[in-house]
């Protein structure tokens, strides 16, 4: 019995050691974590107000940030509107129309040409004659009648277009596409707009043939309007579809910095940059008007300078980390 309780009690001591080891190296493990949260990156702000964040060179490389200093590059001068791609359903049959009547008048007038060459050979009536000139000219009323429903409608610019029918054979297969935008109210040009390019949703940046001011004005924007040619569709605009123009006007070239597309981060309604701030761990947030897109991405004329170094890479992720440590406000 006295060997069997020694047991016993052996026993319980045993157990109560296995199940107070583990306990100790529990409490080591927490160490560790908050020496992590220590070394993780800081979200501040300077005395103007300005984000910033603090990370560490191998918090930087375990995300892959890299910055970059941006390109010098200029564009012409240009004004900003708002637009769409045009529904092609009733141009085209407009333009179906005046070329239907444009075939009749041809072949009218030719056989008036006839009529006045027997008739004059003594080989045709005078009836006939009579009834061969008014033939043509309802054929050449009906014609002007069609242009000038297609210049009202569409512009002039349109209707006096040389190729017609292949224009219409290109709008019906989307291979050629028409566009309208439309300048705020109270902004006009002094001055005839040079050329035009598109901004489209995706935020691909295509030139385009500007055609001429449109006919009327838009009863919602009350600006003025123009009319745009796209003769490739890479984008796969399709009609209805909204677009951003920029109309190119006379005047000194803008300057500045092209900042890429994957550099731009959008929060607060606006866009933004995080930029080196030299101190080797911090970079601040700063923010960039979005007024002219190029191919390689925003041309920015204020904000960033040339001498800046602009994350290219990892932005987004810098944006979520300024987020977290603001409670993801």
């Amino acid at each position: 019995m006295a060997f069997a309780s020694a047991f016993l009690v052996g026993g319980l001591l045993i157990t109560g050691c296995s199940r107070g080891g583990p306990e100790a190296p529990a409490a080591e493990k927490k160490a560790p974590e908050s020496a992590e949260e220590d070394a993780g990156p800081q979200v501040s702000r300077d005395a103007k107000g300005n984000v910033i964040i603090t990370i560490s060179d191998e918090a930087q490389g375990n995300m892959g940030l890299l910055v970059k200093k941006p390109e010098v590059a200029q564009v012409s001068p240009e004004v900003k509107g708002f637009g769409r791609v045009l529904d092609p359903t009733t141009l085209v049959s407009l333009i179906n129309e005046f070329a239907t009547a444009r075939a009749a008048y041809i072949a009218s007038s030719n056989e008036l040409a006839r009529a006045r060459t027997l008739s004059g050979q003594g080989n045709a009536s005078e009836r006939a004659l009579q009834t061969a000139q008014a033939t043509a000219l309802r054929d050449e009323l009906a014609m002007q009648s069609a242009h000038d429903k297609l210049a009202l409608s569409w512009g002039r610019a349109i209707a006096d277009q040389a190729d017609l029918p292949g224009i219409s054979q290109s709008l019906t297969a989307l291979q050629l596409l028409l566009l309208r935008v439309d300048l705020p109210m109270g902004q006009p040009l002094t001055n005839q707009p040079a050329g035009a390019r598109l901004l489209t949703l995706s935020g691909q940046s295509l030139d385009t043939e500007l055609i001429g001011p449109a006919p009327n004005v838009d009863p919602q924007v009350q600006g003025r309007g123009y009319l745009l040619l796209l003769k490739s569709n890479p984008a796969q605009l399709a009609p209805g579809e909204a677009v951003t123009g920029y109309l190119k006007i006379p005047g000194e070239p803008l300057k500045g910095v092209v900042i890429p597309r994957e550099a731009v981060v959008r929060t607060e309604g606006a866009g933004w940059v995080y930029v080196h701030t030299g101190g080797g761990e911090a970079f601040m947030r700063v923010k960039i008007p979005l007024e002219h897109p190029t191919e390689a991405g925003w041309l920015v004329t204020e904000s960033v300078s040339p001498n800046d170094y602009v994350v290219v890479t990892a932005a987004q992720q810098l944006l979520s980390i300024e987020q977290k440590g603001q409670g993801g406000e």
